[in-house]
């Protein structure tokens, strides 16, 4: 069975609570919920991480590499627009990423039109709320030959 680590950015903890409008109304624990639902369906053995810390992001990154995961779904919040240290940490593992996120960060503010991390991922899905996260898996799984 495939390993892959979902890494939710700093806020992300408060879906549900915070800027519903853009965020939508499923909080975070019920977004868990469907993704370790869905990903049984899928056959993929499926682990959460969240941090509103960089440092446990880039730790938390790293020790995928250790884990043997074999791809990640992260989102790495407002990080994605000015971490190169999290761009590094990606770019040094090695490890099939997909970066995500709720919102189309294209349609918003323009500071969040830049991301400095999906180039070292393969691919980035925005705009579909925590539909993106299951386009994600489903982009991992084509990847890594899930069945």
């Amino acid at each position: 069975m495939k390993k892959i680590l979902v890494i939710h950015g700093p806020n992300l903890n408060f879906l549900g609570i915070r800027e519903k409008g853009v965020y939508g109304e499923m909080s975070f624990n019920e977004l868990n919920d469907y993704l370790l639902k869905t990903a049984e369906e899928m056959g993929i053995s499926l682990e959460i991480f969240q941090s509103n810390c960089e440092g446990d992001l880039i730790d938390r990154l790293q020790q995928a590499y250790y884990d043997e995961v074999d791809g990640i779904i992260i989102n790495p919040g407002a990080y994605t627009h000015y971490s190169y240290a999290l761009r590094d940490a990606i770019a040094s593992i090695n490890i099939p990423t997909v970066e995500v996120h709720l919102s189309n960060i294209h349609k918003r503010e323009e500071f969040r039109h830049t991301s400095v991390t999906a180039p070292v991922c393969i691919g980035q899905i925005a705009g579909f709320g925590a539909y993106s996260y299951i386009l994600g898996m489903q982009a991992l799984s084509k990847k890594l030959n899930i069945k």
